[in-house]
């Protein structure tokens, strides 16, 4: 089955900011951060799971690629949470020109490749205190209506190297952004740090604590409030236009 545009949830009106969610979520999980930024941004959520056919990097970059043709969208920022981060470098890579900046959320995809699957193994017990309600209900939603799509994503994730697309990107000039949790139950700071450093971007931590406990792997629609703060200290162009 060729490639065709993804389901969207779209909200808001002004600069085109593209979400790219996590493993296992859904575009509807991040409809809280979306709603916050809908009064100066554009938001576009993708379901990247939901592709016409099993998965592959190569035919989930080829669907992106027609979304964005289906959207109307020349120019965009990006933001990429976990998974969604790799797939964020890939459409930047590949579309340098139509790319104002990009942020990456608690996402991993450096030269030592995206280990988001290995990490979240270490410690399983960790993984399931972290998960909150929306996280949950988004991945067995996932899990029963693309599992096949799941499986062999998680497999691309396992041993991808993303070096190709981190230079391309450094060598294009585009303004790249890290965001990790103080407390992150999957992915080591560390790792974000080199990851940053890799791409010549910022990066940040978020506080200790924020609204709803402690600030972790998916606060990025967890404690949207939080996010959205942090989000304005980074100074978006997408958002600083839309609030013009």
């Amino acid at each position: 089955m060729p490639a065709r545009p993804l389901r969207c949830v779209t909200c808001g009106d002004g600069p085109t900011l593209v979400i790219l969610h996590g493993y296992a979520m859904q575009p509807e999980t991040y409809l809280p951060l979306a709603r916050r930024l809908a009064d100066r941004a554009r938001v576009v959520i993708p379901s990247i799971f939901a592709l016409p056919e099993r998965w592959s990097f190569d035919h989930a970059v080829e669907c992106l690629e027609l979304t964005l043709e289906d959207q109307d969208i020349d120019r965009m920022s990006m933001l990429g949470h976990s998974f969604g981060g790799g797939l964020e470098l890939a459409l930047a890579a590949r579309h340098s020109d139509r790319v104002v900046e990009c942020v990456f959320s608690d996402t991993l995809a450096d030269r030592r490749e995206f280990r988001l699957a290995e990490e979240a193994l270490r410690n399983p017990p960790r993984l399931l205190r972290m998960a909150s309600v929306p996280a949950a209900e988004a991945f067995f939603k996932s899990v029963i209506t693309h599992p096949v799509q799941l499986m062999r994503a998680a497999w691309w994730g396992f041993t991808s190297d993303r070096t190709d697309d981190i230079k391309t990107i450094v060598e294009a000039g585009i303004p790249c952004h890290v965001m990790w949790a103080s407390r992150d139950s999957i992915l080591l700071r560390a790792d974000g740090e080199d990851f940053a450093s890799d791409l010549h971007a910022t990066f940040t931590v978020a506080g200790s604590t924020g609204e709803y406990g402690h600030v972790d792997h998916d606060w990025m629609f967890d404690d949207p409030e939080l996010f959205e703060a942090h989000l304005d200290e980074l100074g978006l162009q997408v958002l600083s236009e839309g609030a013009a």
